[in-house]
Protein backbone atom coordinates (compact mmCIF):
# COMPACT_ATOMS: atom_id res chain seq x y z
CA UNK A 1 0.00 0.00 0.00
CA UNK A 2 2.70 2.48 1.02
CA UNK A 3 3.47 4.82 -2.02
CA UNK A 4 0.17 4.08 -3.54
CA UNK A 5 -1.24 6.67 -5.61
CA UNK A 6 -4.84 8.29 -5.15
CA UNK A 7 -7.21 8.45 -8.01
CA UNK A 8 -7.62 11.78 -9.31
CA UNK A 9 -11.45 11.88 -8.24
CA UNK A 10 -10.74 10.88 -4.71
CA UNK A 11 -8.32 13.87 -4.63
CA UNK A 12 -11.15 16.01 -5.50
CA UNK A 13 -13.21 14.69 -3.27
CA UNK A 14 -10.78 15.10 -0.42
CA UNK A 15 -10.09 18.91 -1.88
CA UNK A 16 -13.70 19.46 -2.04
CA UNK A 17 -14.47 18.17 1.27
CA UNK A 18 -10.89 20.25 3.20
CA UNK A 19 -12.90 22.90 1.58
CA UNK A 20 -15.93 22.59 3.07
CA UNK A 21 -14.57 22.10 6.26
CA UNK A 22 -12.39 25.41 6.47
CA UNK A 23 -16.03 26.93 5.03
CA UNK A 24 -18.32 25.52 7.65
CA UNK A 25 -15.81 26.75 10.93
CA UNK A 26 -15.33 29.92 9.24
CA UNK A 27 -19.23 30.83 9.49
CA UNK A 28 -19.33 29.23 12.84
CA UNK A 29 -17.06 31.83 13.74
CA UNK A 30 -19.25 34.63 12.19
CA UNK A 31 -22.02 33.11 13.40
CA UNK A 32 -21.06 33.06 17.11
CA UNK A 33 -19.45 36.44 16.73
CA UNK A 34 -21.40 38.43 19.85
CA UNK A 35 -21.96 41.85 19.86
CA UNK A 36 -23.60 44.40 22.49
CA UNK A 37 -26.85 44.02 20.99
CA UNK A 38 -26.97 40.34 21.82
CA UNK A 39 -27.49 40.95 25.81
CA UNK A 40 -24.82 40.32 27.64
CA UNK A 41 -25.89 42.21 31.01
CA UNK A 42 -28.94 41.98 33.12
CA UNK A 43 -31.27 44.33 34.09
CA UNK A 44 -30.64 43.39 37.82
CA UNK A 45 -27.26 43.72 37.56
CA UNK A 46 -27.46 47.29 35.66
CA UNK A 47 -29.91 47.95 38.95
CA UNK A 48 -26.84 47.84 41.04
CA UNK A 49 -24.13 49.69 38.91
CA UNK A 50 -26.85 52.47 39.51
CA UNK A 51 -26.49 52.37 42.86
CA UNK A 52 -22.16 52.36 42.58
CA UNK A 53 -21.92 54.81 39.65
CA UNK A 54 -24.19 56.95 42.49
CA UNK A 55 -21.40 56.60 45.08
CA UNK A 56 -18.15 56.55 42.87
CA UNK A 57 -18.53 57.81 39.49
CA UNK A 58 -21.51 60.15 39.03
CA UNK A 59 -19.65 63.11 40.99
CA UNK A 60 -17.09 63.24 37.58
CA UNK A 61 -19.58 61.79 34.90
CA UNK A 62 -22.81 62.51 34.15
CA UNK A 63 -24.82 59.42 32.01
CA UNK A 64 -26.44 61.26 29.62
CA UNK A 65 -25.05 62.32 26.17
CA UNK A 66 -24.44 65.72 27.35
CA UNK A 67 -23.19 67.20 30.83
CA UNK A 68 -19.85 66.96 32.66
CA UNK A 69 -17.50 64.14 31.09
CA UNK A 70 -20.55 62.39 29.43
CA UNK A 71 -20.61 58.51 28.66
CA UNK A 72 -23.44 58.15 26.67
CA UNK A 73 -23.89 59.37 23.00
CA UNK A 74 -21.38 60.57 20.96
CA UNK A 75 -18.88 60.40 23.59
CA UNK A 76 -19.30 56.73 24.22
CA UNK A 77 -18.94 55.79 20.25
CA UNK A 78 -15.82 58.35 20.34
CA UNK A 79 -14.09 56.60 23.02
CA UNK A 80 -15.04 52.80 22.35
CA UNK A 81 -16.49 52.25 19.12
CA UNK A 82 -14.67 49.10 17.22
CA UNK A 83 -13.56 47.69 20.93
CA UNK A 84 -14.96 45.29 23.20
CA UNK A 85 -16.92 45.16 25.79
CA UNK A 86 -13.77 43.74 27.23
CA UNK A 87 -11.70 46.79 26.90
CA UNK A 88 -14.91 48.74 28.50
CA UNK A 89 -14.69 46.95 31.39
CA UNK A 90 -10.52 47.62 31.44
CA UNK A 91 -10.88 51.16 31.19
CA UNK A 92 -13.64 51.41 33.69
CA UNK A 93 -11.74 49.46 36.18
CA UNK A 94 -8.18 51.80 35.17
CA UNK A 95 -9.76 55.00 35.44
CA UNK A 96 -12.90 55.18 38.12
CA UNK A 97 -13.07 56.45 40.18
CA UNK A 98 -11.46 59.65 39.53
CA UNK A 99 -7.93 59.80 41.93
CA UNK A 100 -8.66 56.49 42.93
CA UNK A 101 -8.49 53.89 40.16
CA UNK A 102 -9.32 50.19 40.00
CA UNK A 103 -10.15 51.16 44.54
CA UNK A 104 -13.50 49.26 43.86
CA UNK A 105 -14.49 45.70 43.82
CA UNK A 106 -14.08 43.63 40.45
CA UNK A 107 -18.12 42.80 40.65
CA UNK A 108 -18.81 46.61 41.22
CA UNK A 109 -16.68 47.79 37.75
CA UNK A 110 -18.60 44.89 36.11
CA UNK A 111 -22.00 46.50 37.43
CA UNK A 112 -21.23 49.72 36.25
CA UNK A 113 -20.32 48.46 32.88
CA UNK A 114 -23.64 46.93 32.78
CA UNK A 115 -25.19 50.24 34.13
CA UNK A 116 -23.12 51.89 30.87
CA UNK A 117 -24.16 49.48 28.15
CA UNK A 118 -28.26 50.07 29.23
CA UNK A 119 -27.60 53.97 29.24
CA UNK A 120 -26.46 53.35 25.80
CA UNK A 121 -29.20 51.94 24.55
CA UNK A 122 -27.90 48.02 24.61
CA UNK A 123 -30.48 45.46 25.61
CA UNK A 124 -30.44 43.33 28.61
CA UNK A 125 -30.10 39.82 28.47
CA UNK A 126 -29.95 36.51 30.47
CA UNK A 127 -26.59 36.13 32.36
CA UNK A 128 -24.52 38.79 34.04
CA UNK A 129 -21.87 40.63 32.42
CA UNK A 130 -18.63 38.59 33.39
CA UNK A 131 -15.09 39.53 32.52
CA UNK A 132 -14.64 35.91 30.96
CA UNK A 133 -17.65 36.42 28.67
CA UNK A 134 -17.22 39.83 27.29
CA UNK A 135 -13.65 40.02 26.37
CA UNK A 136 -14.58 39.71 22.66
CA UNK A 137 -18.21 40.96 22.13
CA UNK A 138 -17.40 43.85 20.25
CA UNK A 139 -19.03 47.22 20.49
CA UNK A 140 -20.31 48.08 17.08
CA UNK A 141 -23.68 49.93 15.61
CA UNK A 142 -26.77 48.17 15.55
CA UNK A 143 -26.67 47.62 11.97
CA UNK A 144 -23.32 45.77 12.29
CA UNK A 145 -21.31 49.29 10.90
CA UNK A 146 -17.64 50.02 12.33
CA UNK A 147 -17.62 53.12 11.41
CA UNK A 148 -15.09 55.36 13.54
CA UNK A 149 -16.90 58.82 15.20
CA UNK A 150 -15.54 62.69 14.36
CA UNK A 151 -12.85 63.21 16.66
CA UNK A 152 -11.92 59.38 17.14
CA UNK A 153 -8.22 59.18 17.08
CA UNK A 154 -7.37 57.16 14.17
CA UNK A 155 -4.96 55.65 12.17
CA UNK A 156 -4.90 54.66 7.73
CA UNK A 157 -2.54 53.48 5.62
CA UNK A 158 -2.93 54.53 1.86
CA UNK A 159 -0.49 56.13 -0.68
CA UNK A 160 0.67 59.83 0.02
CA UNK A 161 0.12 62.00 -3.06
CA UNK A 162 -0.61 65.78 -3.91
CA UNK A 163 -4.48 67.42 -4.77
CA UNK A 164 -3.60 70.75 -5.41
CA UNK A 165 -2.01 72.76 -2.40
CA UNK A 166 -2.94 70.04 0.04
CA UNK A 167 -1.57 66.52 0.72
CA UNK A 168 -3.96 63.68 0.85
CA UNK A 169 -3.58 59.69 0.83
CA UNK A 170 -5.25 57.85 -2.00
CA UNK A 171 -6.02 54.13 -1.95
CA UNK A 172 -6.96 54.14 1.79
CA UNK A 173 -7.61 51.82 4.19
CA UNK A 174 -10.67 51.77 6.50
CA UNK A 175 -9.65 54.06 9.35
CA UNK A 176 -8.90 52.21 12.75
CA UNK A 177 -7.86 53.16 15.71
CA UNK A 178 -4.86 54.47 16.69
CA UNK A 179 -3.63 52.03 19.72
CA UNK A 180 -5.32 48.84 18.41
CA UNK A 181 -4.18 49.17 14.21
CA UNK A 182 -2.35 45.81 13.47
CA UNK A 183 1.19 45.63 11.69
CA UNK A 184 2.11 44.57 8.37
CA UNK A 185 1.26 48.40 6.96
CA UNK A 186 3.55 47.65 3.78
CA UNK A 187 1.97 44.47 2.91
CA UNK A 188 -2.03 45.26 4.11
CA UNK A 189 -4.49 45.50 1.42
CA UNK A 190 -5.07 48.54 0.63
CA UNK A 191 -8.76 50.33 -0.29
CA UNK A 192 -10.49 53.07 -3.04
CA UNK A 193 -10.87 56.40 -0.54
CA UNK A 194 -9.56 59.50 -1.03
CA UNK A 195 -8.85 61.26 2.48
CA UNK A 196 -7.38 64.69 2.59
CA UNK A 197 -4.73 65.51 5.34
CA UNK A 198 -5.94 68.40 7.19
CA UNK A 199 -3.72 70.82 9.43
CA UNK A 200 0.02 69.12 8.71
CA UNK A 201 2.92 71.01 10.14
CA UNK A 202 5.62 68.67 8.87
CA UNK A 203 7.14 69.13 5.33
CA UNK A 204 5.77 65.88 3.50
CA UNK A 205 7.67 66.70 0.20
CA UNK A 206 9.75 63.95 0.92
CA UNK A 207 7.41 60.85 1.97
CA UNK A 208 5.46 61.79 -1.92
CA UNK A 209 4.74 58.76 -3.60
CA UNK A 210 5.05 56.58 -0.86
CA UNK A 211 2.88 54.23 1.24
CA UNK A 212 2.55 56.18 4.49
CA UNK A 213 0.91 55.52 7.78
CA UNK A 214 -1.27 58.45 9.07
CA UNK A 215 -2.49 59.12 12.70
CA UNK A 216 -4.87 61.59 13.40
CA UNK A 217 -8.36 62.77 14.74
CA UNK A 218 -11.06 62.03 11.98
CA UNK A 219 -12.81 65.32 10.42
CA UNK A 220 -16.82 63.58 10.36
CA UNK A 221 -17.55 59.97 10.80
CA UNK A 222 -14.82 57.38 9.14
CA UNK A 223 -12.78 60.55 8.08
CA UNK A 224 -15.67 61.89 6.12
CA UNK A 225 -13.65 65.26 5.84
CA UNK A 226 -10.50 64.31 6.25
CA UNK A 227 -7.88 63.54 8.97
CA UNK A 228 -6.34 66.42 11.24
CA UNK A 229 -2.98 64.92 11.60
CA UNK A 230 -0.36 64.11 14.61
CA UNK A 231 1.80 61.50 12.41
CA UNK A 232 2.65 60.77 8.86
CA UNK A 233 5.63 57.99 8.77
CA UNK A 234 6.69 56.20 5.81
CA UNK A 235 5.99 52.61 5.66
CA UNK A 236 6.81 51.48 1.94
CA UNK A 237 9.22 53.23 -0.35
CA UNK A 238 7.10 52.82 -3.42
CA UNK A 239 2.64 52.55 -3.35
CA UNK A 240 0.96 50.53 -3.57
Amino acid sequence: MHGMSVPPKWRSVGLWLLASLVFTSVTANLLTARTVWDGVYTEAQAARGATAFGQSCAGCHALAAEGKAPLVGDAFWKSFAQKSVGDLLEYVSANMPNGSPRSLSESTYRDIVALMLKSNGFPAGNTELRSETIANVQIVQKDGRTELPSNALARVVGCLARSGDDWVVTRATTPERAERAPGGDATKPLGNRTIPLKFVVTRLDPLAGSRVAVSGLLIGADGADGINVTTVSRVAEKCP
